[in-house]
């Protein structure tokens, strides 16, 4: 079974996605290598306190893993042209089942 992965830093969103629109194609390399890897779905959010986060689906953390050390001289500075300073919190989630799915393709 699939296992999530949230990335959690503190950034400035707004130049986040400037450094993306600025540099499409090293966005693209950055996903090609995460497909490669094994992706399943991603997508990034930003919270009003200044607050970045990426939830990810992976195969397994393995897969992110190999991705995460393949791309790092890519992603390094993507994460500090949104002045990330200090590491990311890394967390991988496994699904529960509790009989309540909902939306995201659960039948229900």
């Amino acid at each position: 079974m699939s296992v999530l992965m949230t990335l959690r830093a503190k950034g400035d969103a707004a130049a986040l996605e400037s450094h993306a629109a600025a540099d499409p194609a090293g966005m693209k390399a950055i996903m090609d290598q995460a497909v490669a890897n094994g992706l399943i779905a991603h997508r990034f959010y930003a919270s009003p306190e200044g607050d970045i986060m990426v939830v990810d689906e992976w195969p397994d953390p393995e897969s992110f893993q190999r991705f995460f050390a393949a791309t790092e001289a890519q992603i390094g500075p993507m994460m500090q042209a949104a002045g990330v300073a200090s590491e990311p919190e890394v967390k991988f989630w496994r699904k529960l089942e509790l009989g309540d799915d909902y939306g995201w393709g659960a039948e229900g």
